[in-house]
């Protein structure tokens, strides 16, 4: 965990509220250390954020050790709005995921 990323992370997320970047970097900084710190802000993300796709799948994968059906649930609605939102690499992705997860 860069202590110096987090902090321009965190300033990020004060100065521009509305970019969903920065609390996913924020995330993604924590997810290895503190996974309940990155989980609560993915999941912050997907509330605020819901068209913000990488969101989905690194969820997913967050909660694939502990609460499974939360991560299938998080790559269904990843692999729609990535349908619709015509991003294949994305469909291709998460549908191998939750192929994975599946069986």
């Amino acid at each position: 965990m860069d202590n110096e990323r987090i902090k321009m992370l965190q300033q990020g997320a004060l100065d521009e509220p509305d970019d969903p970047f920065y609390p996913y970097g924020l995330a993604l900084e924590y997810l290895a250390t503190e996974p309940a710190v990155a989980a609560e802000l993915l999941e912050k993300l997907i509330q605020t954020h819901p068209d913000y796709l990488p969101s989905y799948y690194t969820a997913a994968k967050l909660f694939t050790v502990n609460n499974s059906k939360r991560a299938i649930a998080l790559l269904e609605a990843g692999l729609a709005l990535a349908k619709a939102q015509q991003n294949t690499k994305a469909q291709r992705e998460i549908q191998s995921a939750l192929d994975e997860l599946m069986f």
